[in-house]
């Protein structure tokens, strides 16, 4: 690795709130965040549940997802010091606006509602484009729409593009609202959880619930960020990405895939068996395939260590958060190393056989970390891993 690629900034919001005081209100202290939604009517569906932030009706409505990246975005440039103007690369994984394509197809013979435009602005580049000007950001644009691990593979861009001198600075983002074209679509493919909790690795889980989920991170080389005299949070010293192929909605049995890409982040970061690896952000669905897949991909990339690493799920508290995943959950991890606490998984109550390491289960645990990772997966057997080191 020629550049070592640092964390300099990020801002960051959930259903708990903006900020990372929120985040350890409500993630650090197990809280679950999940409530019946009144965004949309959720009468046809078999739960109404969702972890969105209370803010009415229409917040996904008349570009609130653009809006939640500009504040985001702008917290993060503001934590790093960075100012209008500056030449950063912006990487955003998103699925793009649907709440325009929802009201299209719902009006009468197809009609643009109060004559919006409706599909232009909901494209995923589009947001990028805006992103990049709302923030008065130079440099080029590129946006990842490879579902959960969206946000993360615009990271592990984003560190190839620094740590190869292709690149000083990095703005990454990612943003999904709760809204009713993903929940009907999950509904339909009984991936929700039906009493309103999620239960990752426990016995008696039962499915997933989706949340809201907004988080912006720059990125900068060591060298970049020495000379105009920024802080450092963490830095990212592994990455890696494999895909499995194996179905196009379960994960590999095994784990393949996400084993594969946590032994490159871990090779790339001078690591390979995990000896300084002292917590694990797991993807932790809450579901019946993926959090035993899960369990045995992460025994095979760590077969001495893995019942002694710690690894828990915050989808327990935050729901999952779709293309955002990656990148609030990367900030997340962040404050893990840098506050020395384990966000713990909620809502655990009976061990499953198939899923038995160390969940951190319930309540948060003080721990002295050096390095953490964060692992997601996706559709279609994607997989992604991220390395952060305490400065």
């Amino acid at each position: 690795m020629s550049g070592e690629v640092t964390v300099t900034g990020f801002g960051v919001r959930t259903a708990f709130g903006t900020g990372a005081d929120a985040l350890r209100r409500g993630v650090f202290e197990g809280v679950p965040s999940f409530a019946p939604t009144t965004r949309f009517d959720t009468g046809p569906y078999r739960t109404p549940m969702a972890a969105a932030a209370p803010d009415g009706p229409d917040a996904v409505e008349d570009w609130a997802l653009r809006h939640a990246l500009d504040r985001c975005g702008a917290q993060a440039l503001d934590m790093a010091g960075l100012r209008p103007g500056t030449e950063a690369a912006v990487l955003l994984g998103i699925a793009g606006d649907h709440t325009a394509v929802t009201r299209h197809w719902r009006t009468e013979a197809g009609t643009p509602a109060a004559g919006k435009v409706p599909f232009a602005d909901a494209v995923p580049a589009r947001l990028a484009e805006l992103l990049a000007t709302d923030l008065a950001l130079s440099g080029p644009r590129l946006t990842f729409t490879n579902a959960c691990v969206a946000s993360a593979a615009a990271i592990i861009h984003a560190c190839r593009l620094i740590s190869s001198g292709r690149t000083d600075v990095a703005v990454c983002a990612g943003g999904y609202l709760v809204e009713e074209e993903t929940f009907g679509k999950f509904d339909s493919g009984r991936a929700l959880s039906r009493d309103g909790m999620v239960r990752p690795f426990s016995a008696d889980r039962s499915g997933l619930l989706l949340g809201d989920g907004v988080a912006v991170v720059v990125l900068e080389s060591a060298e970049h960020a020495r000379r105009r005299g920024a802080r450092p949070l963490a830095s990212v010293v592994g990455w890696g990405a494999a895909t499995d192929a194996h179905h196009i909605a379960q994960p590999h049995p095994q784990g393949a895939g996400l084993a594969l890409a946590a032994r490159q982040a871990m090779r790339l970061a001078g690591d390979p068996d995990g000896a300084a690896l002292g917590y694990i952000n797991a993807h932790g669905t809450g579901t019946k395939y993926n959090d035993g897949a899960e369990t045995r991909g992460l025994r095979a990339a760590f077969p001495e260590r893995a019942e002694s690493i710690p690894v828990s799920s915050t989808k327990s508290t935050t729901g999952h958060l779709l293309e955002a995943a990656g990148v609030v959950e990367f900030v997340i991890t962040l404050l893990a190393l840098t506050d020395g606490v384990l966000p713990p998984t909620a809502g655990y109550t009976t061990l499953d056989p198939e899923c038995d390491l160390d969940y951190v289960p319930n309540r948060p645990r003080q721990a002295d970390l050096r390095r953490a990772l964060t692992i997601n997966a996706a559709f279609g057997g994607a997989n992604t891993a991220l390395v952060l080191e305490r400065p």
